[in-house]
Parts: C-alpha cells; structure tokens; sequence
C-alpha cells in the first residue's frame, strides 16, 4: 500500500508539473503570435480561440476527472460493470461530440456574423473538429487517471501542446512570409491546435491498445445498468469540476461576441476596431501568467486537504484551507500590483507598443479574483462541495454576459475589462461567503492583511522610484522597446525581491508553511537568514 501511495505521488507530482508546462506554453506562444500577425491577427485568432479552449479545458480539467471518479466508484464492483459503465460513458461522449460537431460546423457561418465579421467561418469550421477529439481524450485519460498512470497522462498532455505550438507559429511564420493573409494566418493557428489535440488522441489509442485498456464502441457484450445516474454524475461533476478553469474563457466568449459589433457603432472603421480589441486581447495571457502560482497551488494543496478529511483531522483540514486561502491572496496581490505597475513597459516589451496600458491594467485585475476562484473552488470540491459553487459561478458568468454590451457601449473598450471584473468580484466574495458558512473558520487575520498592504506599498515604492531614475538616465541611443526590456526586468526583480524580504523578515508565515508550496524552501531559507536573531 505504501508503495502504491509513493508512485501515485510522483505520478500526481509529475501531472502537477506537466500541466504547469501546459499553461505556460499556452500563454507564451501568443506573444510572437502577436507579433508575427499583429493586433489585427491577433484579433482573428482570439475571436474563435473560446469555441476550442471551452472544448480543451472541459475535457482536461472536467470530463477526465469525472470519468476517473465514476470509474473508481465502480472498481469494487465486477468487471462487467466495469465494463458496462465505461461502454455507456464513451458512447454519450461520441454522441455528443458528433452532435456538437454538426451544430458548430454548420452553424458556423451564423457565429461569424453574429461575431461581426463573416470571413471567421473559414476558421470556425476548422475549430469544430476539436470536438470530435474529446471522447477519446476525455475517455482514455480518465481511464488512465483511475488507475493511477498519471504519469502517462502527463507525457501525452505535453506533447500535445508542443506539437500544437510547433504547427501554429511554424505555419503562422509560413504563411505570413509568403501570402500575408491574415485570416489564413487565423486557420493555421487554429489547425494547430486541432493538430495538437489529434496527435493526443492518436497516442492514447496507441498506449491503451498496448495495454489491453482500449474500449469498443460497438460492442454488445455489456450488462444492463441505470443509465440516468451515471450520466447525471459525469455532467454535474464535469462541469463543477471544470467551471472555475472555464470561466475565464467564457468570458472571453462573451468578448467575442459584443466587442467588436459594440465597438464599430462609435468607432472610426472595422480595422480600427479590430485592432482595439486586439490590443484588449492581449490582457488574456497576462492574466494566465499571474495564475500560474494559484494553479500550482491549487493542484498541490487540495490533495492534502482531502486527505485531512478521511484521516478526519478538521483542526488540520481548517489550517490547510487558510493556509492555501493566504497564499493564493498573497501572490494573486502581488502579481496584479506588480504588472499594473509595469504594464507600459511590459506591454512595450513583448507587444511592440505601449497601446491601452491602461485599458490592460484594468483587464489584469482579474489575477487576483480568479487566483482566489480557482483556489476556493479547489478546497470546497476537495471538501465535496460542488453544488453551490457551481450556482455562485454560474451567476458571475451570468452577470458577465448581461453587462458587457452597456459597459462597452458606455465606457469603450475599458468596459469589457470593468464587467469582467465586477462578475468576478460576486464570484469571489459568494465563495469566500459560502465556504465561512460551511467551515465556520475566519481564513486571515488583520496582520496578514497588514503586512500584505506593507510589503505592497514598499514594492511599489521601489518600482516607481527605479522607473523614474530610468527615465532620467535613458540613453538616446537605445529604441523604445530594447529599453523597455531592460526597464522591465531590473523593475520586476526589484519589486519581487522587495515584497519577499518584506513578507520574510514580517514572517507572514513560519518556515514550516512555507514548505507545503511550490518553491517554498527557497522563500523558508530567505526568512530563517532574515530572522536568525
């Protein structure tokens, strides 16, 4: 048992590490994207990309997770059970993904002028066929992931996205040195990436075949079971599980939508409206980037807190959910601090131009929100609480999609940014509400809060001063963008390296905590120096 426990460990630690690699390599990619296409490329690509990644994200982070947990319910009982359950599962997922299939790939024309620009059905007919890559990859990596192979799991999840990588810049680059097509530009991005998600499903028929875990689609051999509960389980615990993930990209669906329509009624042309919503794009993989410490946490806390659970230690399940609630506040208000305060430069940086700085520090407000989302959604379905933060979820998109049209319209391209930020604002405090109600416990106190609005302030401080001594001292010689860089990483080493002293030497946590995060024994070693007197 012991040593079952030790591999599924490394499995769950390889998976954690894997899917990390993922999100980065997702975010990195659309900067020389953007600078291959521009703001108006940009813009096409981002149009259709919520249709693919709703489809992605809901088979990694929704449908697998399911189908390992319906699947592991049914471990106890005969392998023709077994059986039965999993030929049910695979063959609703390929009646839906066919299904949706059709609907998506014919009704695409309809989506693009809804969208405002009809030439987007060339790259929405493409898009479609990511669905029909999701009841293999959805169905083959739960299987894996209820056996415990998380290891395999995550080898076939990198080399998707690398081979999807790969194809989109590599044919982005081809396309754009020989025709300069910008919406062909849009196609080879979006094939990439149903290339991507093909050459996954490929490698799982292959390993699952060697195994003897393939399932048939057409076999008759399986024993009557109720239907209705299982597949009930697989959508509620699908869709819970994946929400907090999926939001984000709902949101950039309702974007898609009303922003661009909304902007070319005050605009001066459809170019110039493109390009705008192009720019506010932009805000997409900023925000992914700051996620990345609430993601890692998330993926290596919640474990732990189930496992108070069965051991029944609450005392030990309350510190662990303030302890993770701490963390994810504490670097969701250091990176959103940290890029508004270097947006200009960052923006310049991987962008090429300054454009809506202000627009894009508004936009990076989410970081803060959704590092907390995502966590506290982690720890109530680590507690098994699925059902309320789902409604509370439901509702933030609800409000999204019923105020983007007024905001645009309003406030201009700002606004988009501003009903993204106000959704989520209900989202966090209706979670942060229910799970007070469910665990009674009070998740900080004022001094962590005190010393987080310290080592803000002093950070900011640091940036701020540096920036004008680097305006002061900017060479004549140096273009815009190369000193941006420069500016870039010398302010955000300074900022970062004075909010952790800052945090360290005011022992925000003790060494001890510290250790149960990514990375943490580097920060614990900082604060024992600080602190040995």
């Amino acid at each position: 048992m012991a040593s079952e426990m030790k591999g599924f460990a490394k499995g769950l630690a390889f998976l954690t590490i894997a899917a990390l690699f993922v999100k980065v390599l997702s975010m990195f990619y659309r900067i020389p994207f953007q600078n291959l296409v521009g703001d108006q490329g940009f813009f096409i690509y981002q149009q259709v990309y919520p249709f693919i990644a709703i489809f992605m994200t809901w088979t990694a982070s929704g449908l697998a997770i399911a189908i390992s947990k319906l699947l592991v319910d049914e471990f106890s009982q005969s392998i023709q059970r077994q059986n039965a359950v999993a030929t049910l599962l695979y063959r609703t997922l390929w009646f839906v993904s066919i299904s949706l299939f059709i609907l998506m790939y014919f009704a695409s024309n309809f989506f693009a002028q809804e969208m405002g620009d009809e030439q987007l059905e060339s790259l929405l007919k493409i898009s479609a066929f990511v669905v029909l890559t999701v009841p293999i990859l959805s169905m083959y990596k739960g299987k894996l992931q209820a056996k415990s192979d998380l290891k395999s799991v995550a080898i076939i999840q990198v080399i998707e996205q690398v081979t999807r990588v790969a194809f989109i810049l590599g044919g982005t680059a081809y396309v754009m040195s020989n025709t300069g097509s910008l919406y062909r530009a849009g196609e080879m991005a979006v094939l990439g990436t149903v290339l991507g998600e093909v050459v996954g499903a490929v490698l799982l028929v292959i390993y699952m075949k060697r195994n003897k875990g393939n399932i048939k689609l057409f076999s008759n051999k399986s024993i009557e079971i109720e239907k209705k509960p299982i597949l009930t389980k697989l959508l509620v615990v699908s869709i819970s599980a994946s929400l907090s993930s999926l939001l984000l990209i709902l949101f950039q669906l309702v974007d898609s939508f009303t922003v661009f329509e909304t902007l070319e009624t005050f605009v001066e042309d459809s170019i110039h409206a493109m390009e705008e919503k192009g720019i506010y794009d932009r805000g997409q993989p900023l925000v992914q980037v700051g996620l990345v410490v609430a993601t890692s946490i998330s993926l290596a806390v919640v474990p732990l807190v189930a496992s108070a659970i069965v051991k029944e230690r609450s005392y030990k399940v309350n510190q662990l959910i303030q302890f993770t609630f701490q963390v994810a506040c504490l670097f969701g208000i250091a990176s959103t601090i940290g890029l508004i305060l270097v947006m200009p430069e960052l923006n310049t940086a991987l962008f090429e131009n300054a454009d809506l700085s202000n627009v894009l520090r508004v936009y990076v407000l989410q970081i803060l929100l959704l590092s907390v989302i995502v966590t506290i959604t982690a720890i109530l379905q680590g507690i098994g609480f699925r059902k309320w933060p789902t409604i509370i979820l439901s509702s933030a998109f609800i409000i999204k999609l019923s105020s983007n049209t007024y905001f645009v319209h309003r406030f201009g391209i700002v606004g988009a940014a501003w009903a993204s930020n106000i959704a989520l604002l209900f989202g966090t405090m209706g979670l942060i509400y229910y799970l007070k109600i469910v665990r009674k416990i009070r998740l900080a106190p004022n001094r962590f809060y005190f010393t987080v609005l310290l080592a803000s302030l002093a950070m900011s401080i640091s940036v701020i001063l540096l920036k004008y001594l680097g305006d002061l001292i900017q060479p004549d010689f140096i273009e815009a963008r190369a000193w941006a860089v420069v500016s870039l990483v010398c302010s955000s080493t300074i900022g970062a390296t004075v909010f952790i002293l800052c945090i360290t030497k005011l022992e925000i946590f003790q060494e001890e905590e510290w250790l149960n995060i990514p990375f943490g024994s580097k920060i614990a070693k900082i604060q024992l120096l600080l602190n040995r007197n």
